[in-house]
């Protein structure tokens, strides 16, 4: 699969823009007013991966090629953007395309920052502003596709079967639920719709310093959006991150009491919500990281190297990483037994370090 790709949507003022910096290391501009952002910014992320640097070292390998995220940093939101209100249908017409949403809430007080409509911090009220215009624009999505499918439906079942979905699907929609928060949802069906409440979201709660290491805060704001994952973050911080050393980052997270930064928080949120993990190939000239789902088999991910691997693939070379490392060469782990041979119903496993082998 090609890049991951994450739309950060939130209303305008919540340190949307600001956190879109730090994770991308971007300057663009974040205004404290409504619309700083108006085109859709996008920044291309590496995932930090250790692991790479130790395969380059064994195999002397010329270049390192980490996964990478695109974050995709949207216009801010208004109440009524379904109608065409604010950016519109133009700042919906951005998230389609995106695998996930991270939502950022705003969660700190600073009478120097406007809020959106000028009234108290309110998480609870801004998640359900932005929860109504998607629910309504998935309405709006499927009445335009109703009509074609209720009509096709006297002479093709399969059109009948999938008007019926659609039709228990809208049932939701307007009693206010999210499809995400259905137990199931037939992706497969609604493809080509690209509904928005149907993608995973996951919110990230803008706090302030304090509110870092406030856990009964923490605790009552993750339970405004179960079971979708939260994170919390702040804006702020994240930006004094920026350009620091590894060890001064870590210095500066710690005297805040936390482990990790924004960034590797949201990459596992968005890997572990979208049921995604990455395995690796190496040799002289480059190592890398391949992103593929959870429960792939060897030819599927061979295909993401190339269309062509996983039509001919034949049989894949596999090494666990930590087996690897351990052995110190690839020919020592080999001489341990630790590299084996398997065939087109692996299911590939996240240390796997692989060498494909396929016909032309």
């Amino acid at each position: 699969m090609s890049s991951l790709q994450i739309g950060i949507v939130g209303l305008p003022n919540v340190g949307k823009s600001t956190l879109f910096n730090a994770l991308t290391n971007n300057d663009i501009l974040a205004a404290n007013y409504p619309f700083a952002t108006i085109e859709p910014n996008t920044g291309i992320v590496p995932v930090p991966d250790g692991r790479l640097q130790k395969l380059a070292d064994i195999y002397g390998s010329q270049k390192l090629l980490p996964a990478t995220v695109e974050f995709v940093d949207i216009a801010g939101l208004v109440a009524g953007a379904s109608q065409g209100e604010g950016l519109g249908n133009k700042f919906l017409a951005n998230i389609r395309q995106c695998d996930a949403i991270v939502h950022v809430v705003r969660a700190f007080d600073d009478s120097s920052v406007l809020r959106h409509d000028d009234t108290a911090v309110d998480p609870k009220n801004d998640i359900e502003i932005i929860n109504t215009e998607l629910i309504l624009a998935d309405i709006q999505t499927i009445e335009n596709r109703l009509p074609k499918l209720q009509k096709e439906a006297k002479a093709k079942p399969a059109a009948r079967e999938q008007a019926g979905y659609l039709e228990s699907l809208m049932r939701h929609l307007q009693s206010g639920t999210p499809l995400s928060a259905l137990p199931s949802v037939d992706h497969e069906a609604i493809a080509d719709l690209h509904l928005l409440t149907a993608k995973p979201v996951i919110y990230v709660f803008n706090v302030d310093e304090n509110g870092l290491s406030d856990s009964t805060n923490q605790e009552h704001l993750r339970s405004m959006v179960a079971p979708a994952k939260a994170l919390f973050a702040s804006a702020k911080l994240e930006e004094e991150l920026k350009g620091l050393s590894e060890s001064d980052a870590k210095e500066l997270l710690e005297s805040y009491g936390v482990e990790e930064t924004g960034l590797m928080q949201l990459i596992h949120a968005a890997y572990d919500t979208l049921g995604l993990q990455s395995y690796l190939t190496a040799g002289p000239k480059e190592v890398r990281a391949w992103t593929i789902r959870q429960g792939w088999t060897a030819p599927q991910a061979a295909g993401v190297i190339h269309t062509d691997f996983e039509r001919g693939f034949i049989a894949a070379q596999i090494v666990d990483f930590d087996d690897l490392i351990a052995a110190g060469s690839e020919s020592a782990a080999r001489a341990a037994g630790k590299v084996r041979t398997e065939g087109k119903t692996y299911v590939m496993q996240p240390g796997d370090v692989v060498e494909f082998r396929f016909n032309v």
